[in-house]
């Protein structure tokens, strides 16, 4: 039987001290893999190469089922993908083991758990934006250039046909430039 560990380091937060995640496997597999990207899906390229190479009777270890899957539909999908293969699956922090069956039973639990923390992060999110909407106040990413500098940048985009030296200058790159004209177009329509 062969072990392996998984990793993941996402990379919208700060990256772990390795020793965290290595150290209570690192005597336990025989293979690690290590993702550096996002866990929000399941297009990983070290997680798939694990899914591949993984054979009959070998145990996938984890440090804790976040760095696995991030909702409840992936997580069982994954889980079943080993399933079919017949490979197990540890997480240490959650102390599950899928080859038994309260393993199979606290997976599930376990990451629908998770999925509705993501939903509770939408929803709250979604609120934010719903209240920043009715009391007329700004959210999201600030706006990178003026109503002037955009005005400006349009007559003068109008009246030369060099736009590389107006989109440099500004500081955008040359979709958002031309992006920021068609809205800007499309305001002075309307007006």
């Amino acid at each position: 039987m062969i072990y392996y560990e998984y990793r993941l380091y996402p990379y919208f937060i700060q990256r772990p001290k390795p020793s965290r995640q290595i150290e209570p496997i690192q005597n336990l597999t025989e293979k690690q893999y290590i993702d550096t990207q996002s866990g929000k899906d399941t297009n990983r390229p070290k997680l798939q190469e694990m899914l591949l190479f993984a054979r009959k009777g070998d145990l996938i270890i984890v440090e804790s089922i976040s760095r696995f899957a991030r909702n409840t539909k992936d997580l069982l999908e994954l889980i079943e993908q080993l399933n079919q293969k017949e490979v197990g699956f540890k997480s240490l922090k959650e102390n599950i083991d899928t080859t038994t069956p309260q393993g199979k039973f606290m997976v599930t639990v376990f990451g629908a758990m998770a999925e509705l923390e993501r939903d509770y992060i939408k929803q709250r999110q979604r609120e934010g934006i719903d209240i920043a909407l009715r009391d007329k106040r700004a959210y999201g990413r600030p706006k990178s250039l003026s109503d002037e500098e955009i005005e400006a940048a349009y007559q003068e985009y109008k009246s030369s046909n060099y736009t590389k030296g107006i989109y440099e200058r500004l500081g955008v790159s040359k979709a958002t430039f031309y992006r920021l004209m068609k809205e800007w177009e499309g305001r002075t329509l309307i007006k």
